[in-house]
């Protein structure tokens, strides 16, 4: 990139970028994002009468389009470069652009925080955190492509390694193997075999002997023959997969090769106790998916636990272990909330509908303090109680288990600090699952963290997330752009690659994004409750009319609008009062086309509708906006907004009766990290316009199995629906045909039997390989750890004083 800054300040094109500069320099900001900068060049063009080729294609275009900021000082100015995704250069310039020089990390840094005068040389230096020495000795990816596909990678990578010297990688697969118990019971291997030579004939002896079996012979019918060559349990329900599993073996044994080994891991029974944490509440299963903080983290963590107790299930079937009496059983592990609102949220154990063993366990808060105690706090406030519950879940968790995990995995920045002390003490494979993150959705959130701090408290939570996000052996994300964005924006990983904290710390890496712990596997959809539209037999007539009413013509406290006309297309939006949603830039776009409003009704499903009910100032904030809204446009009669929880049944069946009404659902959030909203719609069989920014445009294919918006960009939304529609009316089948692929999509790709089968096998694979880099993680864990304990837990102390003093 330095060659193209070279090029235009050697350039005709100095002038026009000095004086493009000198435009900037006139205006009261001195700090450009990328955005601005691109709208200010745009200006530039226009008013210097610049042809059409100059905007898009001149160098100068060139090297602003890569330009993510621009910082001026008196008598230099700054560039941040961001050439790829994942990768970022910076330059400072001489003013009279004279000269550059690429500068490091940590002068942008000092520079921020100087812009926000935040800069005290003279009481000493800032820590520097940088995780980048702890990655240097283990494998990255090259090609940022292929970042989020690090299983693959590793497996490769290590495969190669390990394979290079075939006596120590026998010696490893035999240690391995031998390692494996399920409580007191011995698996897989017996001390019969006790050396790699005796592996390699006994192998011969149990191929020879399964062979001569028919291939359906069920396996405790030459259970004791396998254990007398020193097989245990664990290789296959028959016959037949017992051979294919040792044949497996073989020839890893003779040649070595990392497909065949991902295969052969995969198909050994390894985890049979997982915990999934999802600590700030209202975990549960009725009642409690309408709170704005945890609606979707709650849908998702319950139906995973689902999915892997049955996925985890079938492999205990399949690998032979069920005539053992081996059950697997998986926890969602969160806080119990004695005040319940007439939830189930106050029960130690409630059972997982659908599964065998799959439980809900709720440890509550210690008694710090009452009102924090009995009721439930938000995301924000959980900080000071995460260490007490993590230590008081420890040994819940061992009661119930009988033993330890195998698998913890966190979710979100609260249950993947907990997932970090838990596995640390328990000594299990830790994943962790972010959902989403606060730092990049509220801009300068970092260098103005003083300003936050008394709301968000972001200074204890971005450190929880280096921490979680460091400590975890594997990550999981729901899309590619959630891990390094796009090249024009910046990923929700990768924006905690490099920040200030003024006053507190500088991160000059903090996250090493090339690393092969991220992997991307996208959750599924409870089909059981989401389905088409058209599955009539699946659907209850009685739900139906009742969800119906709900929708067009009931009257509650809790719904404010009416429908002049309920039988028009629904326009449907359901989503939290967070101004990130946007459910006010859909209201305003509604608004504004007077087409949209004679064809269509619009109907919004928020958690509140009343201002005395909103939960945060946030949430009070957007129910005032939208009312205002509405008066001033006068859409008395076109719009109904219901404030209500609805069950999650009832929020499937209100996707279905839109679609019965040729409806489509609108997801105008300005940034989605994912989007299980959409998969939901789309599955129900509901024509989905959802946001470009984010998780959807990698879930919709636009235009052909739902459409993309720029929710930031209200006349162009609205002509995009405007368009589907008139193309509906004029061509009938053209919303069955959207419809249809949409359903299509989600089947294909968004399911949760994939998800599982994807997750164990990361599981199982990353446990595998963990001995190969025990040492390298140890030394990163512990300097985690110092974080922990000089960083997180005194501003969480701090915290906890605050509170008790309330």
């Amino acid at each position: 990139m330095s060659s193209l800054l070279r090029a235009v300040l050697q350039s005709n094109e100095k002038a026009d970028l000095r004086q493009f500069i000198s435009q900037l320099r006139s205006e009261q900001e001195r700090y450009f994002l990328r955005n601005q900068i691109l709208q200010a060049f745009d200006n530039y063009c226009t008013t210097h009468d610049k042809p059409a080729y100059f905007k898009r294609t001149s160098s100068i275009a060139e090297l602003l389009n890569y330009t993510h900021e621009i910082i001026l000082e008196e008598k230099n100015l700054w560039l941040l470069l961001r050439t790829r995704v994942a990768s970022q250069e910076i330059y400072r310039l001489a003013a009279d652009l004279s000269s550059f020089e690429p500068m490091p990390v940590e002068e942008l840094l000092s520079l921020r925080d100087r812009w926000v005068k935040r800069y005290f040389p003279e009481k000493g230096g800032l820590l520097e955190i940088d995780v980048g020495p702890f990655y240097k000795n283990t494998p990255t990816i090259r090609d940022p492509r292929k970042i989020g596909n690090g299983l693959e990678f590793l497996n490769r990578y290590l495969s190669s390694q390990l394979f290079a010297d075939s006596e120590q990688w026998l010696e490893e697969l035999l240690k391995n193997l031998r390692a494996h118990h399920y409580d007191q019971t011995q698996l897989l291997l017996n001390n019969r075999i006790d050396s790699t030579t005796q592996l390699f004939d006994k192998l011969k002896e149990a191929l020879k002997l399964v062979g001569d079996l028919p291939a359906h012979t069920p396996y405790e019918k030459f259970r004791f023959e396998l254990q007398v060559l020193g097989f245990e349990a664990g290789w296959g329900n028959t016959a037949g997969r017992v051979r294919e599993t040792l044949e497996l073996l073989e020839r890893l044994m003779d040649a070595p090769d990392h497909a065949v080994l991902e295969a052969f891991i995969s198909r050994i029974p390894l985890i049979f106790r997982v915990v999934l944490v999802s600590v700030h509440g209202w975990v549960g299963q009725e009642g409690v998916l309408g709170l704005p903080e945890t609606a979707g983290q709650v849908a998702y963590v319950i139906d995973q636990a689902s999915s892997l107790e049955e996925t985890i299930q079938n492999n205990i079937k399949l690998s032979g272990l069920d005539v053992l009496g081996v059950e697997p059983k998986v926890i969602v592990l969160t806080r119990l909330i004695p005040n319940c609102e007439g939830t189930q949220c106050n029960l130690r154990l409630e059972k997982i509908q659908g599964t065998s063993n799959g439980w809900i366990l709720r440890v509550p808060f210690q008694e710090f303090n009452p009102n924090v105690t009995d009721n439930w706090i938000s995301k924000f406030e959980i900080w000071p109680y995460l260490e007490s519950f993590s230590l008081d879940a420890e040994k819940a968790l061992l009661e119930e288990f009988q033993g330890s995990p195998d698998l913890i995995v966190g979710n979100y920045s609260d249950g993947s600090l907990v997932a970090f002390l838990l596995a640390r003490r328990l000594n299990a494979i830790h994943g962790s699952i972010a959902h989403t993150m606060e730092k990049p959705k509220y801009l300068f959130s970092d260098l103005y963290w003083k300003d936050f701090e008394s709301q968000y408290n972001f200074s204890i939570q971005f450190t929880a997330d280096l921490i979680a996000m460091n400590s975890a052996d594997f990550i999981l994300t729901s899309t590619y752009e959630e891990l390094v964005g796009t090249p024009n924006s910046v990923g929700y990983y990768e924006s905690y690659k490099s920040f200030s904290m003024p006053e507190l710390y500088h991160v000059v890496n903090g996250i090493e994004l090339f690393s092969p712990k991220f992997n991307v596997v996208p959750p599924g959809v409870n089909e059981k409750i989401f389905f088409p539209y058209t599955q009539t037999s699946d659907r209850i007539d009685d739900d139906s009319e009742r969800v119906k009413d709900l929708l067009l013509t009931k009257e509650d406290p809790e719904i404010i609008g009416y429908l002049n006309s309920p039988n028009q297309r629904p326009i449907l939006s359901i989503a939290p009062l967070t101004s990130i949603k946007n459910l006010s830039g859909l209201v305003e776009c509604f608004a504004s086309s007077k087409e949209l409003q004679e064809k269509c009704n619009l109907i919004l499903i928020t958690s509140h509708v009343r201002v005395e009910d909103a939960t945060d100032p946030e949430e009070k904030g957007e129910i005032e906006k939208l009312n205002q809204l509405i008066n001033q446009f006068h859409l008395q009669g076109k719009i109904r907004w219901i404030g209500l929880r609805l069950t999650t049944p009832d929020i499937g069946e209100s996707y279905r009766v839109i679609a019965d009404l040729g409806g489509i659902l609108v997801h105008p959030a300005r940034f989605e990290a994912f989007g299980l909203t959409v998969l939901e719609a789309m599955i129900s069989g509901l024509p989905t316009f959802a946001t470009q920014f984010g998780g959807p445009s990698e879930i919709i294919q636009n235009g052909d199995n739902g459409f993309l918006i720029n929710p930031t960009d209200l006349k162009e939304t609205a002509e995009k629906i405007q368009q589907f529609i008139s193309k509906c009316e004029h061509t009938p089948d053209y919303w069955q045909k959207i419809s249809q692929a949409g359903i299509k999509r989600v089947r294909d790709k968004y399911n949760w039997q994939l998800h599982s089968k994807q997750l164990l096998s990361l599981a199982k694979i990353y446990g595998f390989w963990s001995e190969t880099s025990k040492e390298s993680r140890e030394a990163l864990l512990r300097y985690l750890e110092a974080l922990f304990y000089l960083i997180y837990k005194p501003r969480a102390t701090n915290l906890l004083a605050k509170h008790s003093s309330r």
